[in-house]
């Protein structure tokens, strides 16, 4: 049995403890909002552990039920003159790094992402602007990529980045999930640089604001309270919940 697959099992049966994860009950930890949303955070992410505890998978649709429109909000086309290099080239020189708390720090390359073992899922994009629409993904499970850059035990925390300079955190009960995908196709074909392109994160069991676009980087790390805010995301800063499981 893999390290990454032990530790599936591990965090996949520790549902009810991992409730003590927000709001600084262990060191590390993405600090609650100084408000009274702060305690619904807590009871929202305690609730949803209790009832995901064995790990279920979020619902897939069938291909009669992919949204004829799929909306596209905030950046559309990054401005940044690297990733403008980058697109002109079909991202032929685009690659991906993983760092932090791995055995084996690399870049990843498009095609070396496309190479691995791949998942494709017809899933329901909930936002939080209030709008919904169904679309087919592909890619591969963050997992996978974990995996391969050789994740060390002490990593409890994956931080991505992305071009347009979002930031977020994921701890490994969701950056493990068989759903949880590094998306570079979108319904049958290349992912859209409206979506993302040419890798997005899909998390299928949360807000799509936790579904970052344009990613440039990945971090395994070991506590997220010392990094920017302490709050575990660029968007948490601005008032939104860290953990946005629906």
């Amino acid at each position: 049995m893999s390290a990454l697959t032990r530790r599936r099992l591990i965090v996949g049966t520790a549902g009810i403890g991992a409730a003590g994860l927000v709001g600084g009950c262990e060191p590390g930890t993405p600090k609650l909002r100084p408000n009274p949303y702060g305690l619904s955070d807590w009871l929202t992410f305690a609730g949803q552990r209790l009832l995901l505890a064995r790990q279920p998978l979020a619902r897939e649709f069938g291909p009669e039920a992919i949204s004829a429109v799929f909306p596209t909000i905030n950046t559309t086309d990054p401005d940044d003159p690297a990733y403008r290099r980058s697109k002109a080239q079909g991202f032929s020189d685009w690659r991906l790094p993983v760092t932090g708390l791995v055995a084996r720090p690399g870049a990843f390359s498009l095609a070396e992402l496309k190479a691995m073992p791949a998942r494709t899922q017809i899933t329901l994009h909930s936002c939080e602007q209030g709008w919904s629409a169904i679309g087919q993904w592909t890619g591969v499970p963050l997992a996978q990529v974990l995996a391969a850059a050789g994740m060390r035990p002490e990593a409890r925390y994956v931080v991505m980045r992305s071009v347009d300079g979002w930031w977020d955190s994921y701890d490994l009960f969701d950056a493990l999930h068989p759903q949880t995908i590094l998306a570079y196709g979108m319904n049958g074909a290349d992912l859209p640089v409206a979506h993302g392109a040419p890798v997005r994160l899909r998390v299928e069991r949360q807000l799509g604001y936790k579904s970052l676009k344009y990613l440039t980087s990945i971090e395994a790390v070991d506590r997220v309270d010392g990094i920017g805010h302490g709050r575990g995301s660029m968007v948490a800063g601005l008032g939104f919940s860290w953990y946005a499981g629906i």
